[in-house]
Order: C-alpha cells, then sequence, then structure tokens
C-alpha cells in the first residue's frame, strides 16, 4: 500500500520554486498576462474556431451549434487535462486538442481538421507578437512625450559637450538630451513598421504545400478562398507568400534585432544620465524614502539608470539566439527552434516591456542643476573661447601665427595650473595680461550662448518637425502611468 504524504510535503511554497524576476519584479501586468498560458492557448482556440468557420463558408460538415460549442469555451482550459494529455502523448497540441475536445465534445471530430500544428502554434505566435509590439509601442510613445519636453525646456541650457570622454566644444543639455530622443524615435518607428509589415503565416499544412486542404475542398481556389477567410478572422491582411511548415524564423530574427537596437540605444541613453549624475548635473527621480546605500546614508544611486543598462544588456544577448535558429531550420522544418523560441521571444518582449516602463519613469523626473552645469562650463570655457580670441586678435592687426603661439604658451601654464595644483583656470587672467590681446571685448567672447552653435534651433527643430507630429498622431496612447516594481 503507498504510503500516504502529508500535505505539508507535496505542497509546494512559492518561496522554494525560482521565480522569474521579468515577471515578479520589472514586467508590467498587461505583458505579463500575454505571454500567459492561458492567453497563449486560448489563442489556439480561437485560431481553431476560425479555421472551423472558415470551412464551414466552404462547404465542409461543419454545423453552427459544433462552433458555438467551441467558442463556448474558448477561455475555459482545464490545464491539468491538458497536463495529463501531454504526458500520455509527449505532445504538447494534441494535448490541448483532447483538452478542448472534452470541454467542446459535439465539435470534438471536426477541431483541427486538415491541420498541422504549426498551423495554430506559428499563426498564435504572430498574434501574440502582434499584440506585444502594440503595448510596447504605446510604452515608448509614453516615454517620448516627457523627454521631448525636457528636450524642448532646456534647449538653450548651454552645457559642456564631450568626445572620447574628454571636454569638447559647447553643447545644450536640451540637444543632449535629443541624442537620446532621436534614437528612442528610431526604434519606434523600426517596431512600428516590423509590426505594421507583420502577416499571417495562413493554412499551409505539413510542409507549407497545403496538401491536406486541397484533398478537403477539392479545388487549388477553394484552398484559397479558405485561407483568405481564415486570415481576415484573425485580422490580418494577407499571408507569407512562402513557407516550409513553419513561418520563416528570419521574421523572429528581425524583430529580436529591432528590440536589441533598441536596448542598445536604452543603454547608451542611460550611462549618459548615470555619468552626469557622476557630474552632478543631472540626476533620475530620487523618492523621499528612497535609500542609496545600506552602509553610506548619502548616496543617491542612479538606480532606475543601473535597472534599465542591465535589462538592456540581457535584452541584447538574447538577440544571439534567433539567427542560429534560423541557421539551423534544415529543409522544411527542425523542432530544435520550439524549446528556444518559448524562452527567447516571451523574455525579450518581457524584458523590452520593464526598459520602457522605467525610461518613462526617468525622463518624467529628470533633475537639472544649472548652477553645477554652469560652473563645468566656466571652468572650461577659457579654453574654448581661444578660437574666437585668436580671430579677434588677428582682426586687430595681430599676426596669426604669432598669436596662436603666445596662446598655446599661456594655455598650457593654465592647464598646469589646474591639473597640477588644483586650482582654477586663470588662461584669460594670462591672455587680458598679454599686450597682444589688448582691446578684446572678452564679456562677449565669454558668454557660453555665443559657443553652442545651432544646438538650440536643432533641437526645437527636431521635436517639433519629428516627434510632436508623431505624438499628436498618437494622441494619449500609452500614457497611463505604471508602477515600478521593487
Amino acid at each position: 500500500m503507498a504510503r500516504k504524504r502529508s500535505k505539508r510535503t507535496t505542497r509546494r511554497s512559492t518561496h522554494d520554486t525560482y521565480e522569474n524576476p521579468l515577471v515578479t519584479r520589472y514586467a508590467s501586468g498587461e505583458m505579463i498576462r500575454l505571454w500567459s498560458a492561458q492567453t497563449r492557448f486560448s489563442t489556439y482556440r480561437r485560431i481553431w474556431v476560425a479555421l472551423a468557420e472558415s470551412q464551414r463558408e466552404l462547404g465542409l460538415p461543419i454545423s453552427l451549434r459544433q462552433i458555438r460549442a467551441m467558442k463556448r469555451v474558448v477561455d475555459d482550459i482545464d490545464f491539468t487535462a491538458v497536463a495529463r494529455y501531454e504526458r500520455q502523448t509527449r505532445h504538447d497540441v494534441m494535448a490541448h486538442i483532447h483538452a478542448f475536445g472534452d470541454a467542446a465534445p459535439a465539435a470534438r471530430g471536426i477541431i483541427h481538421l486538415g491541420a498541422t500544428s504549426m498551423d495554430i502554434v506559428d499563426n498564435a505566435d504572430l498574434i501574440l507578437m502582434r499584440s506585444a509590439l502594440d503595448l510596447l509601442l504605446g510604452r515608448l510613445v509614453a516615454a517620448l512625450r516627457p523627454l521631448a519636453d525636457f528636450c524642448q525646456k532646456h534647449a538653450d541650457l548651454p552645457t559642456l559637450g564631450f568626445t572620447h570622454l574628454q571636454p569638447a566644444q559647447l553643447t545644450t543639455v536640451g540637444k543632449r538630451a535629443c541624442l537620446w530622443l532621436g534614437d528612442l524615435l528610431a526604434d519606434f518607428e523600426r517596431l512600428g513598421a516590423l509590426q505594421a509589415g507583420l502577416k499571417c503565416r495562413g493554412l499551409r499544412g505539413a510542409t507549407g504545400t497545403q496538401a491536406s486542404f486541397l484533398k478537403l475542398l477539392g479545388s487549388a481556389a477553394k484552398v484559397r478562398r479558405l485561407e483568405r477567410s481564415f486570415v481576415k478572422k484573425l485580422s490580418f491582411e494577407a499571408c507569407y507568400p512562402v513557407c516550409g511548415q513553419t513561418y520563416s524564423r528570419k521574421i523572429d530574427v528581425e524583430i529580436l534585432s529591432a528590440l536589441a537596437s533598441y536596448a542598445a540605444g536604452v543603454q547608451k541613453s542611460c550611462n549618459d544620465l548615470r555619468l552626469l549624475a557622476m557630474l552632478k548635473e543631472i540626476e533620475e527621480p530620487f523618492e523621499k524614502t528612497q535609500v542609496g546605500s545600506s552602509s553610506m546614508p548619502y548616496k543617491r544611486n542612479p538606480m532606475r539608470c543601473e535597472r534599465a543598462t542591465g535589462l538592456a544588456r540581457y535584452l541584447v544577448s538574447l538577440a544571439s539566439s534567433p539567427p542560429m535558429t534560423l541557421a539551423a531550420q534544415m529543409f522544411e522544418r527542425t523542432l530544435d527552434d520550439s524549446s528556444n523560441k518559448r524562452l527567447v521571444i516571451p523574455e525579450a518582449f518581457l524584458t523590452a516591456d520593464a526598459i520602457a516602463i522605467l525610461l518613462c519613469n526617468i525622463f518624467d523626473g529628470l533633475v537639472v542643476y544649472p548652477a553645477t552645469i554652469a560652473a563645468r562650463v566656466e571652468a572650461e570655457l577659457p579654453f574654448i573661447a581661444t578660437e574666437e580670441v585668436l580671430m579677434a586678435a588677428v582682426a586687430r592687426g595681430g599676426d596669426r601665427q604669432e598669436l596662436h603661439e603666445r596662446i598655446r604658451q599661456h594655455a598650457q601654464r593654465a592647464g598646469e595650473q589646474v591639473k597640477k595644483r588644483g586650482k582654477p583656470n586663470d588662461l584669460i587672467e594670462r591672455l587680458k595680461g598679454d599686450p597682444a590681446f589688448a582691446g578684446i571685448r572678452w564679456s562677449r567672447l565669454l558668454d557660453p550662448k555665443r559657443h553652442v552653435g545651432l544646438a538650440p534651433q536643432q533641437t526645437r527643430e527636431y521635436v517639433k518637425e519629428h516627434v510632436r507630429q508623431l505624438l499628436k498622431r498618437f494622441g494619449r496612447r500609452g500614457v497611463k502611468a505604471v508602477s515600478l516594481k521593487v
């Protein structure tokens, strides 16, 4: 006689089982539900209903009673029964066919008629990716809006530019943020184009030849009519014109590549903000009760940007799998795509969603410190202004080459004051004391706004002509606040 286990030993605690942090900590409830078992397998059932309805329209012996029976239980999935059937059949789609038949016995004999597994699974994957892209695009609109406002607000604020992480010519805070805005808008446009271009896999059978449907219907014309009806019921415009047992995995490559590009751009933007926080020029939001460090109470760490860069790194890494999966698909199909796709596709979208939520939060609460920014500009401006000093002195009759050498020598000595002695940059005082530069209007030359070029105009034009137009088209789409998880 088998020994009865106690409930204490058989009941599984939520704390002794691995949980995916994307679900428990980072992604939104909407994206989590989208990739849930319930959504996926109720989508399977909706595809089976669309198949049966289309077949009935073409004259196959399928009754309205059978279709109604299927529709009644589309969302009523007995996952215990599915697990039992899968243990028996070792086939997940067959397990769901049996469970669907149990729930709608009147339709048992016509469920999956003429279809192969990928007629269901691949179409479901495309539907889910289309929905996931739609949700993500809404998130990106929500992130673009506050970032565009930030760019416009600070379009005129001069700041020290950096190339090679070394002080360079001035730009403005708004123009620098426009670099982030431009990358994010490009991501939105590419992902939007991919979503708009997604097609249905259609009804193609075991090797993409539609042989089973031809046998059922008797003519190529009827097969075409069947597929057109089916595609319309799934809200697609068209099918991919050619496939094997599966749609080409190149589609997954393109989508993951776009998501990875988005992640790389986010990592660049958030790394910029982390550096700016180090320079005490710009900070991400920091809540009143937020703790930066368990040992250093004064710390104000850029936690959100750090989380975003960590998640972005993971998303970039996921993009390596789809190309390898595509390359491994021999002839009409091999099954090594399935286990990989189950992991990579949902996690890529969950990660992209989590990053977008962070971006909304970060861009909506950026804190700028103009005094610190101005102090850094003032410290470097004497070096930056030397070209205008040189031209002004030449205009007053000086020899360009001699003046250049004088400036070079003064600049070297001023640099030594800063680097070796930790003293302020005294280049301007040195130049003022040199008779070769007498008569120059120093206050005019040292106005930071003279050294930002067209940065303010570029910023305003870009926001107005590119971003505002997009935001206007989408209205308030995607602006619903999503609370950050811990």
